[in-house]
């Protein structure tokens, strides 16, 4: 039954996250690398290559992380194995993704 719940609560924030990344659209050239990640280090690339504001949830959309990026590595070591909701904020363009820690 956790897992339904779980399930159904992580659709909801992707549903949401989703809605509001169309009204803003995404970044151009965005690229995040390795997904799954296993060495505590994830890379963030786009075609502007300006700073970003990374937003990290875990899957009960408590907020996690908030870190501001202004090169290409972001450092996720200090969080815990599992799955989490990565949103990144560039030039008032938003994109969400799943982001795989393991």
């Amino acid at each position: 039954m956790k897992h339904i719940y779980l399930l159904l609560l992580l659709l909801s924030c992707t549903f949401g996250f989703a809605q509001q990344n169309q009204a803003n659209g995404d970044i151009p050239g965005f690229k995040l690398y390795p997904n799954p990640t296993i060495n505590g280090k994830v890379y963030i690339e786009t075609t502007l290559d300006a700073p970003k504001q990374i937003n990290i949830f875990d899957v009960l959309g408590t907020q996690v992380l908030q870190t501001t990026l202004s090169g290409r590595e972001l450092n996720v070591s200090n969080l815990d194995k599992g799955v989490y909701i990565l949103r990144v904020f560039e030039r008032e363009k938003v994109v969400t993704r799943k982001l795989v820690i393991k």
